[in-house]
Formats: C-alpha cells, structure tokens, sequence
C-alpha cells in the first residue's frame, strides 16, 4: 500500500494495491495485454477468405447465429477483457467505415502484436515499436495508392461494380449464386446514388426477407415492400395508380386530454355518442375520399367499426406500418406524411403505379408490395431462404456489397486480392526498412513480417501449405514485378489475381492498415493496468 503523510502526521492511503493478479505493470502488462488482442484474432484468422469457416454464436436467450463476418462474430461474443473489447470496437469501426474487411483488420491487427510481443522481449522499447509501426503504415499505403488501378464504369458499364461485389460474397455463404447477388447489389446502390455528386445513401435501400423460397428467388423491387397485409380480407388485393394518404394520426375520433368522464344513463344519450362517434368515422373517409386518396397507410391502428366503413366504402388501408417503413414509402412515392388529418390535401398523396398483396406458400404470410412508384430513388431487395439463420447471414452479405459498390462509387481505385496487396507491401515496406537507420527498422521490418500473416491465413484456410505458397507467390512477384500475385485460394490454376477478377476497394485495405497500426499503438503504450478492487 503506498502510505503519505498529512502536515499533522496522520498517514492515507494514495493508491490501494491488490494482489499481483489484479495489477500489472511494464512488461507482464504489454505482455498480458497482448496475448488478450492475440486470442481475439486466433478466433477469426480462421474465417478469412474465401474458404474461411462459419462460427455458430449462441446467445444467452437461445437465439443462434451461423456467420464468418468479423464484426458481428465480435459483436456477439462476450468479451470481458478490456483489450480483447478493444478489439471488437476495431472490427466495429471497420464496419461503421467501410462496411467489409471486418476479419482482415483484426487479423492484421493480431498479426502485428504477435511481432511486437518478440521484438520487446528483444529489449526494444515499445514507443520505438510504435513510431516504427507509423512509419511503416504510412510506406505501406502510399505504396498502395501507386499498384492501385482506376476502375471506369457508368449506368452502361457496370461489371467492374459486379466484379467487385463478387469478391465480397465469395467468403459468405452466398457464394454459390454472388453472380445474381452482385448484379443485385449493384443495381440497388445505382437506382439511389447520386453518380454527380458521387453520393450513395444506403438508409433508401430497405433489406427485407422471407423464410421459404430458396436463395436464387431473391430479388430486386423498385419500390417498397412492407411485412403488413390489407386491415380487412375482403379489400381489394390489388389497387392499380394508387393515391396513397399516409398518415400518423390516429384513424378513430380524439381522446379528449381531461380526465372527465361522461357519465351516460339513458338508452337515448348513448345512442347520440354512437352515432356522433359513427359520424366521425364518416367524415374521416368521406375527407379521404374527396382528396381523392385510394389507399390508407396508417400509423396506428383504428378499431373494427372504422375497419368495417372502410372496406363498404371501398378505400383500402394498411395499418400498423413503422415509422421507417412510412418515411421510404413516401420517398418512393412523392408523397408527404400527414400527422394531422385535418391538413389532408390532394398534394400530400403519394402515387404508385401499382400496389398488391402477395402471399407466401401455403402460410397465411402476406406482404405489400408498392411498385412502379413516382419517384424510384427508394428499393427494397427482398431475400428468400431456406431458415432464419440463411436470411439473417444473406442480409449481412448483402450490406458487405452494398458498402463495397458505395465505396467504388466515391473513390474507383481498386487494388488486387487474394493477399496480393499485401504482399506487395510487404516487399516494399521490408525495402524500406534499410533506409531507416535507427531502431525504428526493427519494427518496419516486423510489420512487413506481420503483413504476411493475411496471405499465411488464406493459404492455411485454404486447405494449402502456408510457407510453402506465400514464399512461392513472394518470389513471383519479385522476380515479374507484378503485384497482381497472390493466393490461388480456388484452384483456378494462376496467382494472378487480374485473371481471376479478383478486386478489393483501395480505401477498404488502406483504413484496414490504418486502423490496425492505430490500435497496436494504443495497446503497446500501456505499462500498468489497474483493475479496480474486490470489494
């Protein structure tokens, strides 16, 4: 217990020491703290790649879920160490960024503790780990900025977009149908992208799905799909140039905000509240009616007896839609949300070339569909699969390709995969390394060490032997001074990665080297962790 003393003689206590477990400092700190990050990588280094393997998660209520994406395999496991959650908010941050390479930036991560773990038992004192690190990321990715390629695409020419995404869905569970799951992909993110201002808001695609069908019967909607079905059964399921009134208001008379009560003791005055409430009722569809509205989407609920008018009255209505839902549909159909009935107007209807209720199999599961709507900047890719868990892991795909076309829409420079990025900054980095002449090149030598560990993992989760082929890739592109070598992780029977049309974004393998040296730098500065005391 560290003791001090009061002008007066009296001691207190400055800082209460536990038991050696609970307080590390130095090296057994760096080195705990290690080891924690390590751990965290070892669980994903065997989900990267094409032929990376799945992780069932099970939650403490009983759900389970199947997937090989980084962040969401992180975000569900319980993580108790502080560095292990450092970790999981790398992965988060990738995600939030970039929206792919979840697992690539841990294991890259990983990668670069495990090497300074070895170069501070060599002595070497981890804020010169640290610069050494910074100068290497910064070789690192201008040396990506001078192998990247500009991709050309427009509304015609839109394969190098589909290539791109394929790439991304070939590691999900997709991958035997990422051809039409790209083009989908790709489609969606051009019928919301603002290509002049290259903008993309990825909140106007709405991911919906379906369980039954199979993964080939998933498909593209121009328009808006909304899990709800027609509030009575004898509507019409089918309602052709369709005058939506979407509205948040309550379809059934006001609550008065007083706490009176109305106190009735006559057949005669209840009869008058019926048919004043009646009356209502009435005047709501009739003012529908007259703004010329065909079809209600309400907020909230309305009671049988408006249900019944509504339907005898001929004006379909949906109730019970969500907020989001509600702020697509008018998006899509150019219409304006009403939250109070009484500014109901011609103008704020929406308009949509066709609406219709679809059912599913033999279920009794209905769905809206609104399509061929006014303004078409607002879609909904609609996922069908065999389970739950087959369409909460394609909708995880499907996000990865959207923020991978989104990416090349802002900034069309790529760069190769399969490991040939970073083999490429390997080479360049570890020749960097003899122009530094301090201690600093001891650690760019070991980043270039650690780049090597993403190629080592995809040739490992591919079935082939680690040292064996990274060496083998390594000479080729020395020796051809080709950057476009890399892991044939599929067989195909070339390393070049351009043949096999394998393509990542530039800025999604930059923030990925970034974001890792940034966190290895935080971990490596700690000396003396303190865990709060037991009692």
């Amino acid at each position: 217990m560290a003791l001090a003393f009061d002008e007066f003689g009296r001691p207190f206590i400055i800082l209460r020491e536990q038991e050696q477990k609970t307080r590390l400092r130095g090296l057994d700190a760096q080195k705990a703290n290690i080891s924690a990050g390590k751990a965290v990588a070892r669980i994903l280094r065997t989900s990267l790649g094409p032929k990376g393997m799945d992780k069932m998660l099970q939650s403490p209520d009983g759900d389970v879920t199947i997937t090989n994406d980084g962040a969401t395999i992180l975000e569900q496991m319980d993580v108790d160490n502080q560095i292990a959650k450092l970790m999981v908010e790398l992965s988060r941050s990738q995600d939030y960024e970039i929206g792919d390479g979840t697992t690539g930036v841990v294991v890259m991560a990983g990668a670069l503790l495990e090497q300074a773990e070895k170069l501070l038992e060599r002595g070497i004192h981890p804020i010169r780990v640290a610069e050494g690190y910074e100068m290497a990321s910064r070789i690192a990715v201008e040396h990506l900025e001078r192998v990247a390629n500009k991709f050309e695409f427009g509304l015609n020419d839109v394969e190098p977009l589909i290539q791109t995404c394929m790439t991304t869905l070939s590691s999900k569970i997709v991958n035997r149908c990422k051809r039409s799951m790209a083009e989908i992909a790709v489609k969606a993110v051009l019928a919301v992208a603002d290509l002049e201002r290259k903008d993309v808001n990825l909140d106007l695609i709405k991911v919906e799905g379906k369980v039954g069908g199979k993964l080939e019967d998933t498909e593209l909607i121009y328009g808006i799909v909304v899990d709800k079905d027609m509030s009575h059964p004898q509507m019409p399921k089918q309602i052709e140039d369709a005058k939506i009134a979407i509205l948040t208001c309550p379809f059934e008379p006001p609550k008065p905000k007083t706490k009176h009560k109305v106190d009735i003791d006559s057949v005669e005055k209840f009869q008058t509240l019926r048919h004043q409430e009646q009356k209502y009722f009435d005047d709501m569809v009739q003012k529908c009616k007259d703004v010329g509205a065909t079809l209600v989407i309400c907020q909230w609920g309305f009671d049988d007896e408006a249900n019944h008018l509504l339907m005898h009255r001929n004006l379909p209505a949906v109730r019970w839609v969500g907020g989001v839902e509600l702020e697509l549909i008018a998006i899509a159909t150019g219409g304006r949300i009403v939250p109070r009935f009484q500014e109901l107007t011609p103008e704020k209807l929406g308009k949509a070339g066709i609406v219709r209720e679809k059912s599913f199999g033999t279920t009794k599961d209905r769905m809206i569909y609104i399509e061929h709507c006014a303004n078409s900047r607002a879609v909904t890719i609609f996922i069908r699969g065999g389970n739950k868990m087959m369409i909460e892991e394609t909708k995880r795909s499907i996000h990865d390709a959207l923020c991978v076309a989104r990416n090349l829409i802002r900034n069309n420079s790529i760069v190769y995969g399969g490991g040939s990025a970073e083999i490429s900054c390997s080479i360049a980095v570890e020749a960097a390394a003899d122009k530094h002449p301090g201690v600093e090149q001891y650690a760019i030598r070991a980043f270039a060490d650690a780049l090597d560990s993403v190629p080592m993992a995809l040739a490992e989760n591919s079935g082939l032997q680690p040292i064996e082929t990274l060496s083998a890739v390594k000479a080729q592109q020395i020796k051809e001074n080709n950057p476009c070598c890399g892991i044939d992780c599929n067989d195909v029977g070339t390393n070049d990665m351009r043949e096999q049309n394998v393509f990542e974004t530039l800025i999604g393998k930059q923030q990925q080297i970034l974001l890792a040296t940034q966190v290895v730098k935080m971990i490596l500065k700690i000396d003396d962790v303190i865990s709060p005391s037991e009692y």
